[in-house]
């Protein structure tokens, strides 16, 4: 396990100022630049990985599973993957798998992002397969020591349910001890901390001690209290 330096227990509540240069990529098989590219040609202070489209790999067609728009999902499942969802789910955590294993981005971002207009229509995240596809993912994660961020936006724009990953998936990450920061990816400046409370209290219920914050010395610890 990767060893940080010791942030003040409320620095991540009230930190100074500090801007960062970062770049979340969405990682397509075959489109987008090897992240190396983006870490040599540009002085970025972090890099998140996610996954946004999902490829058939078969077809090369692309599976949009994001945006306001619930149809443009339903749509894609049927047009990319005939409808399947265990085959466009499966495509979607292994595209993550490959990410984690060839790109090492220092941030993973919104880990189970397939579930977000899933609202148990196509399928549940108990079902055997899927928990399977998860902890295969978290392994990986672990082993190429990626931090996994919590992201709030699912929350505050209520398309869903829970964080990305849920709470079910971040008790794993706990046993796992894979380490996490918390993330509102925001997409204006009103949106830049919505969430970060209920976040800190959750993984505080949840039995985390420590979060990763990142500043321009580099990622450190900082408590929960």
């Amino acid at each position: 396990m990767k060893r940080y330096s010791s942030a003040a227990a409320n620095d991540f509540r009230n930190p100074p100022l500090q801007v960062l240069l970062g770049l979340e990529i969405d990682f397509i098989p075959g489109v987008c630049e090897s992240f190396g590219y983006y870490r040599k040609n540009f002085s970025f202070d972090y890099l998140i990985g996610s996954v946004h489209l999902v490829k058939n790999e078969e077809s090369g067609k692309l599976w949009f599973i994001d945006g306001p728009d619930i149809s443009i999902y339903d749509e894609g499942l049927i047009s990319v993957f005939e409808g399947n969802i265990r085959s466009g789910v499966t495509a979607y955590y292994r595209q993550i798998q490959s990410m984690v294993v060839t790109h090492h981005p220092d941030i993973i971002g919104h880990l189970d992002k397939i579930k977000m207009y899933n609202r148990g229509r196509y399928f549940s995240e108990t079902d055997s397969w899927y928990v399977e596809l998860v902890d295969e993912t978290l392994e990986l994660i672990k082993d190429t020591g990626c931090v996994v961020e919590v992201n709030t936006r699912g929350l505050y724009k209520k398309r869903a349910d829970d964080f990305f990953p849920g709470k079910e998936i971040l008790s794993k990450i706990k046993h796992l001890r894979i380490p996490v920061t918390i993330v509102s990816d925001a997409h204006k400046p009103g949106e830049l901390s919505l969430g970060y409370e209920d976040a800190i209290e959750t993984l505080k219920k949840m039995g985390f001690e420590k979060i990763l914050c990142l500043s321009s010395a580099g990622w450190a610890e900082a408590t929960l209290e």
